[in-house]
């Protein structure tokens, strides 16, 4: 299949209806896609201290790569295969605080908090032992307030990425932010991972879809700005809602910004909201089975239930009804592509050129 989609919005058809049916598709996005594109592994609160251990899973569901964050005694926080690279062991399996080396529980491998092997009982008579491939592999790792990202094979740094919208927002004290677990929650979408992604990219659904929401936010001055490997939507509240203000210097200062929804390729959406963070992620699972993860960073609880980030249960239900829908409106023999509103599906064509360049 060729995967082809007109720079020009005004002239673009969507891309092809068999990507969201198509099982080899979907593999070649879990290479081409997810392995080369940096993924949050979640927030860094419990390596903080020097000899923290931290078990992690890159994309559980499609990627399942088992990973560990190590910090040393120095302070330096790494991200290693928590692989054994002896007979294949998982290595930590709890987050652990104050050690001083990782320890293979099946022969007692044991490697320093930089992933460099230090002992193997039994191996005096192996030659060529130790070298570079009985060290732990070290993986592309970046931090950004206090949360994790890790890549297979990233196509460009992390900062490509997430820059723009470190630079936008950071007035935004994220890093004081704290987890809310109990309002933390998993969701199941009986569709294509990218039909829930580009539905989230584009505003002109949120009238006929979002009644609630269409109270909160001004749909008329609803902007949508485009950057390398992410897009901005900015929602304004309207007048007496709940809004964000800005401090002078900001880009914003003057306006009251009810939510900006910020998407990092290819499945990261990040709501700050004035009550915090909604951090969502969007995992495949089957080639028509999506989880979404939603993940709460509270820093007002005050102004939980007002405004743009009130209601984000009874808004996400309302995209999961549509969204599962579409899947199987892709599925008909009378449908292959459909035609781009140039002023209101922006983020949704950026997005669909994006597949293109990594499936390609």
């Amino acid at each position: 299949m060729t995967y082809a989609v007109d720079a020009d919005i005004t002239a673009a058809s969507t891309i092809d209806s068999a990507f969201y049916r198509d099982e080899e598709a979907y593999v070649l996005a879990r290479e081409r896609i997810f392995a080369r594109s940096w993924q949050w592994i979640g927030d860094l609160g419990d390596v903080t201290r020097p000899g923290s251990l931290s078990p992690r899973e890159l994309l559980s569901g499609l990627i399942d790569e088992p990973l560990l964050l190590a910090r040393d005694a120095a302070g330096t926080l790494r991200c290693l295969s928590n692989v054994c690279t002896h007979r294949g062991n998982i290595l930590v399996r709890e987050p652990r605080q104050g050690v001083e080396q990782i320890r293979c529980g099946y022969h007692s491998r044991r490697f320093d908090l930089s992933g460099r092997m230090t002992f193997m009982p039994e191996f005096a008579q192996a030659k060529n032992f130790p070298s570079a491939s009985d060290h732990l592999p070290q993986i592309p790792f970046a931090a950004w307030a206090g949360h994790g990202f890790a890549a297979i094979d990233p196509a460009a740094p992390l900062e490509a990425f997430a820059s723009d919208m470190r630079t936008r927002l950071a007035w935004l004290p994220v890093e004081r932010f704290q987890p809310d677990a109990a309002s933390s929650r998993d969701y199941t979408v009986r569709a294509h991972w990218a039909l829930y992604v580009e539905n989230y990219l584009e505003e002109l659904h949120i009238p006929f879809v979002h009644p609630g929401l269409s109270k909160m936010v001004d749909c008329a001055t609803y902007e949508h700005e485009l950057f390398r490997y992410s897009s901005l939507q900015l929602a304004l509240a309207k007048e007496g809602e709940v809004a964000f203000d800005p401090p002078p210097g900001a880009l914003d200062h003057g306006r009251r910004v009810g939510a900006y929804y910020w998407w990092i390729f290819p499945n990261l959406m990040l709501n700050f909201y004035p009550w915090g963070l909604s951090l969502n992620r969007v995992v495949p699972e089957a080639v028509d089975r999506t989880r979404v993860e939603f993940r709460a960073y509270v820093l007002d609880a005050g102004k939980r239930d007002r405004g743009a980030g009130g209601s984000l249960h009874e808004v996400e239900l309302e995209d999961e009804a549509v969204v599962e829908a579409v899947q199987r409106g892709v599925r008909s023999r009378f449908y292959r592509r459909g035609r781009y509103s140039p002023t209101r599906e922006r983020g949704t064509h950026h997005f669909h050129r994006l597949l293109c360049e990594f499936l390609g």
